[in-house]
């Protein structure tokens, strides 16, 4: 991984970007090691609009064009946002070099929520034009069904469910997790869950 890769870090709803979250924390030691990082704060997070969202998409998509390899690591809600900009040929959702899609949650619970009911994903009948990954927690509250099941295996991505790892969020303890840094900077490496426990929303 060379010093000029740049990486596009999304959160999810009601998510102001904590200090203590994994992708804060992942933002930070990128950008330590040299690396080009944008991790926006989307607009209204506690009460997102799809299409606002997917405008912000496509205007920092834009801003990593020309930059070396282009990563995008996308959690729970914006996982989603980036299904829906893959069907809707967002400008520069067919740009990156790789992605990963980190706790998405499911239709079952999203409709019980109108603040975010309009991110349900789309009908997963399409092939993702970017090599993708798919982590999930397999007892995650937010996708009861399991995200294999509802995603990994219609969009025929390589999957990884890690026990007891719920949504992926400060709740469940997740805080720094060294091998979500170990995949931003090879694509091979395995994503497994974080050393120890500490101490949500779909953040």
């Amino acid at each position: 991984m060379t010093a000029d890769a740049t990486y596009l870090i999304l959160h999810g709803w009601q998510n102001h970007r904590p200090k203590d979250h994994w992708q804060h924390w992942l933002a930070d030691r990128l950008t330590a090691l040299g690396h080009h990082v944008t991790y926006p704060q989307l607009p209204d997070a506690d009460d997102p609009d799809l299409d606002v969202w997917l405008g912000e998409l496509a205007r920092h998509l834009g801003a990593l064009r020309g930059a070396g390899e282009r990563v995008v690591v996308a959690h729970s809600a914006s996982a989603l946002l980036w299904l829906h900009a893959v069907t809707r040929a967002v400008p520069g959702a067919g740009d990156v070099d790789r992605v990963l899609l980190v706790a998405p949650p499911s239709a079952s619970v999203l409709v019980r929520h109108p603040e975010v009911a309009a991110f349900a994903a789309p009908p997963l009948d399409f092939a993702l034009p970017t090599p993708t990954r798919l982590v999930a927690g397999d007892d995650d509250p937010y996708c009861p069904e399991g995200a294999r099941t509802l995603f990994g295996d219609p969009l025929g991505i390589p999957t990884e469910t890690l026990p007891g790892a719920a949504h992926l969020d400060l709740d469940a303890g997740y805080g720094p997790w060294p091998a979500v840094l170990d995949w931003c900077l090879d694509p091979d490496a395995k994503i497994t869950a974080r050393p120890a426990a500490r101490s949500g929303g779909l953040a």
